[in-house]
């Protein structure tokens, strides 16, 4: 079968997420999956943020869309400041909660 291409689409999570319910259960099961990951939860963060306005969220956070596209794409190192500020634009806020392995996080 020489010569026939198989073509993908790309697949977004953000596509599927059109609810509230449906992108905070998204946000849940990120941090349930890697609570540990930094990186992983603002890429979550990107995808609710994706799956909703990205510049009336950027405007709401007080950053610019290309600086906001950066620090949730994994690639940024937002500060906390600036990553609570996308959080509560996008109606959430950031909780420390006991660790559930009792192990202080080591």
């Amino acid at each position: 079968m020489k010569g026939v291409r198989e073509t993908f689409s790309r697949y977004d999570s953000a596509d599927y997420l059109k609810t509230e319910a449906d992108m905070a259960a998204y946000l849940e099961a990120c941090a349930e999956e890697a609570p540990n990951d930094p990186v992983f939860m603002l890429k979550a963060l990107g995808t609710v943020a994706r799956a909703r306005n990205m510049s009336q969220l950027a405007e709401a956070a007080g950053m610019t869309r290309a600086g906001l596209y950066k620090a949730l794409s994994g690639a940024g190192n937002p500060s906390l400041a600036n990553t609570m500020k996308v959080a509560k634009a996008l109606g959430y806020r950031l909780a420390l909660v006991p660790d559930r392995q009792g192990d202080g996080g080591n």
